[in-house]
């Protein structure tokens, strides 16, 4: 199943490092049934667009959570294709839970901001919960930040990528 794991700059630090990566909870996103039946048109890839904008919104409340040091405040989520994943349509449609962690060689891709987001994100970062809680001005600025685009990395270009930041 090709499964979205929302993640850090850290994470993926760790990910290069390790080879492997445990995603927070083990929650990722993922083309399911639910989400499917939620809408009721769109292709194969304009719903993986879908799950990839909720880990990218995940992203942003691990970063909220996490202690990034000196790294830029990015955006980032894996694609990877893991054997195993079941769906939790009662946390929400595109929810998915690992059975265990990512290992470095089946993730497919990432996605990272580019540095132009990192005003965005860092003022979401600050929004992002009472967004959740419905105010709409946070929620304006969270948006602001899910309007920027993730770059698109391969999977072997993640020391590259690390490396430059």
């Amino acid at each position: 199943m090709r499964v979205y794991v929302p993640a850090t700059i850290a994470m993926l630090q760790r990910l290069v490092a390790d080879q492997m990566l445990h995603a927070r909870n083990g929650t990722a996103f993922a083309v399911t049934p639910t989400l499917r039946e939620a809408y009721s048109e769109g292709d194969d890839d304009e719903l993986a667009e879908v799950a990839l904008r909720e880990a990218a919104l995940a992203s942003l409340r691990l970063l909220g959570g996490e202690n990034e040091g000196d790294l830029p405040p990015r955006r980032a989520v894996l694609v990877a294709d893991v054997e195993e994943a079941t769906a939790r349509p009662d946390l929400d449609d595109a929810v998915v839970r690992l059975a265990g962690p990512v290992a470095l060689a089946d993730v497919v891709a990432a996605y990272v901001d580019n540095a132009d987001a990192e005003d965005a994100v860092r003022a979401a970062i600050e929004a992002v919960d009472a967004a959740d809680l419905g105010d709409e001005d946070a929620d304006l600025v969270v948006g602001d930040a899910q309007d920027h685009d993730l770059a698109w990395y391969a999977s072997q270009e993640l020391p590259f990528l690390l490396e430059l930041l």
